[in-house]
């Protein structure tokens, strides 16, 4: 794998390191020991993955308060979609920022969103699938977000929303 640092700090974008032939490719699409030289060590407890059916979808901005922060570990398997990483951690020397990049069943990358962060990401294509690999198990108690277009982040989103979840129209704003 091979492990490209964002602008996010402890964020990370991994690519794939093939070995192919004519049949095409076979490549390790997740290593702990990899993982953790990187200084990402959170467990794997789940698995999740997200279907939309229309192109110009936006799913969050997410993340689970404390005790059940997550890391999350995003690929894109059908489709593409702008996959953003928010930095809600007030020591981080990120504290605010934003990295967004295109993820797609060609480029076969994987999205870092480390604990502390919030994830989104809204889709470039219909029929698009994401599969995330999860630090912790879903708390309904610790479930949060804010607003996908909070003025706070100034998120750069690359199409007009299509369709949106009520929870995720009405998170509130970021407040310090």
């Amino acid at each position: 794998m091979i492990f490209e640092q964002t602008g996010i700090e402890g964020s990370y974008i991994v690519d794939l390191k093939q070995i192919g032939d004519s049949r095409g490719f076979f490549a390790r699409a997740y290593c702990s020991k990899e993982f953790k030289e990187h200084g990402i060590t959170a467990n794997i407890l789940q698995a999740n993955l997200s279907f939309s059916k229309i192109k110009g979808t936006i799913r969050g901005m997410h993340f689970q308060t404390s005790p059940f922060e997550e890391m999350k570990a995003v690929r894109c398997i059908r489709g593409s979609f702008f996959d953003v990483v928010l930095d809600l951690r007030i020591d981080s020397p990120t504290y605010l920022k934003w990295y967004g990049i295109e993820l797609s069943q060609e480029n076969h990358k994987m999205l870092i969103i480390p604990e502390g962060c919030a994830h989104g990401f809204q889709t470039l294509m219909d029929d698009t699938e994401a599969f995330y690999l999860v630090s912790k198990e879903y708390s309904p108690a610790h479930d949060s977000g804010y607003r996908w277009n909070d003025n706070s982040f100034g998120i750069n989103w690359p199409l007009p929303v299509t369709e949106i979840s009520e929870k995720d129209r009405n998170w509130t704003d970021y407040k310090e």
